[in-house]
């Protein structure tokens, strides 16, 4: 089935060539016709149930999706979004959550973008967060700000965790977050602004000023937001894991391609071993890295227990995409840094995944903790 899935997506990304992405990159825009591409094919409703109008997959087929995109040449982060979070809306909302959502989403009608979780103050400190939602009468009233919050301006729908209890007054950090469902589209109050970074990536700051919720729009249990966003955290991270599988094997098939191409002191420049051993190590670790984020999405999959492996498979992929790609522009030389052969591009776009969705020293904190039995350094 995911071989399937991979040529399909192949050919779908064949229409929109480096010139494509190079172009959106300049003007720092967004690949709307791209996005719709993925959304008529189905492949933004991959794991959306068949009853709801979905392909009904797993997060393993969702992976092939998103690396066969970076494979390609292409980035996926304009969409993933409205994949990973359906780990928290499928596995959290109710019947009339997802009647009233689902099929609208499966069909394109709605674009579910945005996760609306990290704050300017709290960064990766979750249980920090400042928003609060306060409860009055049948809707919850949101005041806060959220940073990174990308595709927030291309997005009906945003996934929010908010506060409902005060911090001071919860027995357990994580406790007392909630998670709602906004629709951007008629909520009051909500102001979005652009931020601008190294890389085309939409990210946006998100200001609610008295932005009134429906309680309807509650995700599982007031309170329990924080446990709820986990599976969306885990598929977000297994995701992304894939995503960096995908640049890697473009960038190790980019030097390769050019090793042997590139003729100096009349030899092609992959004959040497200096230039052969980065290209053959990044494979490695890449091959390597597959193997962790495939084991990630089974557990996903069969609903086990993931964190570990989710966390270990964003760390080990991005680290083989950011070694890839240094060697790949290293091998360019000076052509590494010219548009139009990609390099660069994709360069800025993979150093992303060393700093989010989570940083890599975050990841090593968790694994001492959690599965090494380490005193809590945070």
């Amino acid at each position: 089935m995911n071989d399937e899935i991979r040529r399909s997506v192949a050919a779908l990304c064949a229409r929109f060539p480096g010139t494509y992405w190079q172009d959106l990159d300049a003007r720092r825009a967004y690949p709307t016709d791209f996005v719709a591409a993925l959304t008529q094919a189905g492949y933004l409703a991959a794991l959306i149930p068949e009853i709801y109008g979905g392909a009904g997959l797993g997060l393993g087929a969702a992976a092939a999706i998103l690396e066969e995109v970076h494979k390609s040449g292409g980035n996926g982060a304009a969409c993933h979004a409205q994949l990973y979070t359906m780990g928290t809306l499928l596995r959290h909302g109710n019947t009339a959550q997802k009647d009233a959502y689902l099929p609208a989403i499966a069909r394109g009608e709605l674009r579910l973008q945005a996760f609306g979780v990290t704050e300017p103050d709290a960064g990766s400190d979750t249980s920090s967060i400042a928003t609060r939602a306060t409860r009055s009468g049948d809707v919850y009233i949101v005041n806060g700000r959220k940073l990174w919050t990308s595709r927030a301006g291309h997005s009906d729908l945003m996934l929010l965790l908010a506060r409902t209890t005060p911090k001071e007054r919860v027995a357990k950090r994580t406790d007392g977050l909630s998670v709602f469902l906004v629709d951007l589209r008629r909520a009051q109050g909500v102001t979005i602004a652009p931020v601008p970074t190294m890389i085309n990536h939409a990210t946006c700051e998100v200001v609610f000023e008295d932005v009134a919720v429906p309680a309807a729009n509650l995700i599982g249990e007031e309170g329990k937001g924080f446990c709820h966003i986990l599976d969306g955290m885990n598929a977000e991270r297994i995701l992304i894991a894939a995503e960096c599988l995908g640049d890697a094997r473009w960038f190790i098939a980019k030097a390769s391609q050019y090793a042997k191409d590139r003729v100096v002191f009349g030899r092609p420049i992959g004959q040497n071993q200096g230039v052969q051993f980065p290209i053959a190590r990044a494979f490695a670790a890449t091959e390597a890295a597959a193997l962790m984020v495939a084991q990630a999405a089974a557990l996903f999959d069969a609903n086990g227990a993931c964190g570990p492996e989710a966390n270990m498979a964003k760390l080990l992929a991005s680290e083989a995409s950011w070694a890839a790609a240094d060697t790949c522009l290293q091998t360019h030389g000076g052509f590494g840094f010219a548009t139009a052969f990609d390099v660069e591009r994709k360069f800025r776009e993979t150093r992303l995944y060393q700093v989010a969705p989570i940083s890599t020293n975050l990841i090593l904190a968790y694994l001492a903790e959690h599965v090494l039995g380490l005193p809590r350094s945070y």
